[in-house]
């Protein structure tokens, strides 16, 4: 333990004998540095920062979310997003669409002094674009949305443009895929109207015959047959005509029996698809936000770069850690050389 200690302190008095002998170097060394780098920073563009938060909202389809019972929903169109759907907004705000509208709308090519007809000038844009947007999702599962330019009013419009992008980005892209399942959906739609109308058709023609309920009519027909010839009164002819509806219902009966219970069938299944028709309808032709937004951007009074005392102290720390390393060199050779 002791040697240990005296290594330690001897450790601490070599290097603070060290200081005190070229304190006066590293002090006019320090000065120089901190100057030179304070006079620096006056010569970078300053900076100003905007910032958007917003939280996504857990809403997909919103036939589903407006059009099905409560205890039925998956998601609740004023619910906040969790992780889960943070991480989609982070994928939508990064992706290539949403980038493409960014520099059509804002014209970012020509603010920020890209030559289009030079040398790779969208590798240009990228980079400065990756330099001054940033995405991230905060501990809080919202979505910060910060933009850093030189002039603080297109910071403040930069990122609220961003943010409403993202809305709209969002809704087309999840439309694309509403459109097609729409058609889809539309089309057993329509041609199930069509199977149910010929059923109709059916049974109004077997109705044109004569054959409207098939059991009441059975049982009537039955029960006054039974009657008349029970009844030594009862006509021939009356006898033969309700024979004859009877032949007829036993001809048509079956047919009328398909028909009808096929329509039920068909008719519950319309139901269905009627209502998925309406609900896939309103994803196709209504939006809703698509976030909350928690603070917009405004204009930034002070500049967020450059950070002058963070870069004067670092420069000047790292000036005098070189210019001790320097000192000691020198010390080493000229023991060397003793």
């Amino acid at each position: 333990m002791s040697t240990q200690e005296n290594f330690i302190d001897f450790t601490f008095s070599d290097i603070l004998s060290f200081i005190l002998r070229w304190k006066k170097h590293l002090i006019i060394i320090g000065i120089v540095a901190a100057v030179v780098s304070a006079a620096g920073t006056y010569l970078i563009t300053p900076k100003y920062e905007a910032e958007v938060v917003f939280y996504p909202t857990t809403v997909n389809s919103i036939g589903n979310a407006m059009f099905t019972d409560l205890n039925k929903r998956e998601s609740d169109v004023l619910a906040f997003g969790e992780e889960e759907e943070a991480e989609n907004a982070l994928q939508i705000l990064k992706s290539d669409k949403l980038s493409n509208r960014i520099i059509q709308n804002f014209e970012l090519m020509k603010h920020y002094d890209i030559d289009p007809s030079g040398s790779y000038p969208r590798t240009k844009l990228q980079e400065k674009m990756k330099k001054n947007i940033s995405y991230n999702r905060t501990r809080y599962l919202s979505i910060s949305i910060k933009v850093l330019d030189e002039d603080p009013e297109m910071a403040a419009v930069l990122a609220n443009g961003i943010a409403a992008m993202y809305d709209s980005v969002k809704t087309n892209i999840q439309r694309e895929v509403a459109k097609e399942a729409f058609a889809i959906v539309d089309e057993e739609f329509r041609n199930k109207e069509k199977e149910v109308w010929d059923l109709k058709l059916g049974l109004q023609d077997l109705g044109e015959k004569g054959i409207l309920d098939i059991e009441k009519q059975a049982q009537s027909i039955t029960e006054s047959l039974y009657g008349m010839k029970a009844s030594n009164s009862s006509s021939q002819a009356r006898i033969k005509e309700l024979q004859a509806e009877k032949d007829t219902l036993a001809k048509y009966g079956s047919e009328y029996t398909n028909l009808y219970e096929t329509l039920i069938l068909e008719l519950e299944e319309l139901s269905m698809l009627r209502k998925r028709h309406k609900k896939m309808k309103v994803d196709v032709e209504k939006t809703i936000p698509h976030k909350f937004v928690v603070s917009n951007a405004s204009a930034p009074e002070k500049k967020a770069l450059p950070n002058r005392k963070l870069i004067v102290l670092l420069a000047t720390a790292s000036t005098l850690l070189l210019a001790c390393v320097y000192l000691l060199f020198i010390e080493q050779r000229k023991k060397i050389a003793a």
